[in-house]
């Protein structure tokens, strides 16, 4: 997702010469492409990063879009105060990137585990959020963040994601995106990196009747178009790298909330706290935390 997201920005940039790029101090072996070839456009904050959700938002205030590239917590929790007051609540043009989304840092501990950002970032009424699940949505989700210039949270993995799209989806906020359609009546939907995982559990006896979504752009703005796509299925299986509380099964309850007959055929699959206080690789964290790559429910061992 790292190679997409950075190749995507150096062919928009190429077209539109307000884009910018701005990191802490980090990115080095993938951000190279965009800092050679408009180094007045690319800007290191060093690690300030609290300083650098404030330069980007005055940047993005005389006319730039700004993309803020750093690891997973970094331009979230540390810059949370410049975000709400800064960007979100002036409505600024500047996407907030965190690579290393959900468990992509697992090794690494805590302190890079991507696992309450959704709640923190979703709770921003003026702020979108963009979660592809596979390096074709990334390209996706940029083209549509450059063409709708607006305050955003862009959450990619790390490097290796397998590629489920054969080419280039069409992604519009709230709007569930099919990528396996058996006619089925039940669903999962995906948001992020679990659109692997997914089409992963498709192949499983207990999820045959299964079609498989993925809701790559959503927000607090979103939730209202909701009710009639979960409407069309007996069940929908809600599936997210992230903590439950507060995150995107939350987000789907908190939608559903006034039809309760709908809110009934939500089942969520998150991650249980547990995985917080572990160290390990993402796959084994993954399972720890009960998102099995057989699609058992449970934590794992």
């Amino acid at each position: 997702m790292r190679r997409a997201f950075i190749e995507e920005l150096v062919a928009l940039a190429a077209e539109n010469e307000r884009i910018a790029l701005m990191v802490g101090d980090l990115g080095y072996s993938v951000i190279e492409p965009f800092a050679d070839r408009f180094p007045d456009r690319f800007v290191n904050a060093g690690v300030a990063e609290q300083n650098m959700m404030g330069v980007a938002a005055g940047m993005a205030s005389e006319g730039y879009q700004v993309f803020v590239y750093s690891i997973a917590n970094f331009p979230t929790f540390r810059c949370a105060e410049q975000i709400r007051n800064d960007v979100a609540y002036h409505q600024l043009p500047v996407t907030v990137v965190a690579v290393g989304a959900g468990l992509a840092y697992g090794n690494l501990g805590y302190s890079h585990h991507a696992v309450q950002d959704y709640g923190l970032m979703r709770l921003m009424p003026d702020l979108l959020l963009a979660a592809p699940g596979d390096p074709w949505q990334v390209r996706a989700c940029m083209r549509y963040l450059v063409a709708h210039p607006q305050p955003a949270y862009l959450r990619i993995g790390k490097a290796g994601e397998p590629c489920v799209h054969r080419e280039l989806p069409q992604v519009a906020p709230g709007r569930w995106l099919q990528v396996v359609a058996r006619g089925g009546k039940r669903a999962l939907l995906t948001t992020g990196a679990t659109l692997a995982l997914g089409q992963q559990w498709l192949a499983e006896p207990a999820f045959a009747d299964y079609d498989l979504y993925s809701l790559p752009l959503w927000g607090m703005a979103h939730k209202a178009c909701q009710a009639e796509q979960v409407a069309a299925f007996a069940q929908v299986i809600t599936v997210e790298d992230h903590l439950a509380d507060g995150g995107f099964a939350s987000w789907m309850r908190e939608a559903l909330a006034e039809q309760p007959e709908l809110l009934l055929r939500h089942r969520g699959r998150s991650l249980h706290g547990r995985v917080c206080g572990v160290v390990g690789s993402q796959s084994r964290l993954n399972e720890y935390g009960g998102l099995q790559a057989d699609g058992r429910e449970g934590i794992g061992e």
